[in-house]
């Protein structure tokens, strides 16, 4: 999208605004299927909390996307986007066992990652197909804040309790149909990756009756110039004959699955926030916004950058600036960052603001949620209206 389209659309639905390019996740979603275009049988399950507009979610479901949920609400989410319930996979981590049990009666896959939930569930309900997700112990990502498949992750069944598994499954005569991992996100490493698949193909071989072997996803985005990321193509060409040798090898059909998030809506989204004041110190020039780490918590979070350009004035003569919100906490997005000079009532420009952006905001200091724009077909369409103080008020009851 052109800074003045941005621009353009700050003054029709005002600021602080997110806005995403579906040309950019069509694109993003097609990349990743052509990448895989030599696998017979290919499910690509979109990650509902990346981003998870019921309008972004109808889009994917148009392209032919799946969804991989992890609460109760994103498979509603699902189902009210159109989405049939087998086209749904629900992940959950920690959740109760009355929540997956609900879930399990709309006739979604259930993936487990607890022995102890995986004995209840296949004591209970041993016709229930079951998705089994495995920890291989392997870090795909350099962020130990967003990576899972390390020893000390509260995510999956350790590759190293197999024969817990397997104990568990005679027991109950349960029915495991797939077999998952998910490493992390940021994969930098092509090779680590794929050694994690040899981990996750030894063990399907433990079970006879797979209908598809879940890879997870974490594919890594360039967030700044220079920036590296994950070789699709050339992830695509080693997997596929890796994953066509395994299935012949089964004896079985098998689908290939990912489940990405960020890969496809990263890029796709930008966020959009006035500049409010210039505050000079001794030593710090800072560009405070309409907005913080209530709206985009990222930075703050997890030390994540995000090019920020001021489109208001984007030729300008670059200078040093820390940007900062107006929430009364540290919210800072940037560092003493070179940006077209700034002044106030400019348009910064935040990329990368699809996944865990909008989804991860909320109301601290009683601030509105920003609005919503998808930009289709060269038109805005709003997908969510900016909160009012009704939405802040509508569940408090004064007693």
């Amino acid at each position: 999208m052109q800074s003045q389209e941005l621009l353009q659309l700050t003054s029709q639905f005002g600021s602080p605004l997110y806005v995403y390019d579906a040309e950019k996740i069509q694109s993003q979603y097609n990349r990743l299927t052509a990448a895989f275009s030599k696998v017979e049988r290919l499910r690509i399950n979109y990650a509902v909390k990346a981003l998870s507009n019921i309008s972004v979610l109808k889009l994917l479901k148009e392209m032919g996307s799946g969804i991989d949920t992890v609460s109760y609400q994103e498979v509603m989410l699902g189902l009210h986007a159109g989405f049939e319930s087998q086209h749904i996979i629900y992940t959950p981590n920690g959740v109760s066992f009355e929540e997956i049990e609900e879930v399990a009666e709309m006739g979604v896959q259930i993936n487990i990652d607890n022995l102890s939930v995986l004995e209840h569930f296949g004591t209970k309900y041993p016709k229930t197909p079951v998705c089994i997700r495995i920890n291989p112990h392997v870090m795909a990502g350099g962020n130990a804040n967003i990576s899972v498949g390390h020893i000390d992750s509260k995510f999956g069944i350790s590759i190293y309790q197999i024969p817990h598994i397997l104990r568990i499954v005679e027991n109950t005569g349960m029915h495991i149909n797939g077999i998952h991992m998910h490493t992390g996100s940021d994969i930098l490493d092509i090779e680590v990756f794929l050694y994690a698949a040899e981990i996750l193909f030894d063990a399907a071989k433990n079970f006879k009756e797979l209908d598809f072997i879940d890879f997870g996803s974490g594919f890594k985005v360039p967030y700044k110039k220079g920036d590296i990321e994950t070789n699709i193509e050339e992830l695509g060409k080693k997997l596929t004959k890796r994953f066509n040798a395994f299935e012949k090898e089964y004896g079985r059909e098998l689908t290939l699955t990912f489940e990405p998030g960020k890969f496809i809506v990263s890029e796709a989204g930008h966020f959009l926030a006035k500049v409010n004041v210039i505050k000079q110190t001794t030593s710090t020039v800072f560009a405070g916004i309409d907005s913080g780490f209530n709206h985009l918590i990222r930075p703050m979070l997890y030390g994540a950058q995000h090019h920020i350009d001021n489109i208001s004035n984007p030729k300008g003569k670059e200078r040093f600036y820390t940007v900062v919100g107006y929430i009364c906490e540290t919210d800072t997005f940037a560092n003493n960052r070179r940006i077209a000079e700034i002044t106030e009532g400019d348009i910064l420009c935040f990329k990368n603001a699809g996944a865990y952006c909008f989804s991860m905001a909320s109301n601290y200091n009683s601030r509105y949620k920003p609005a919503e724009v998808l930009w289709k077909d060269g038109k805005a369409h709003l997908i969510r209206e900016r909160e009012k103080m009704e939405d802040i008020l509508k569940n408090q009851i004064m007693v």
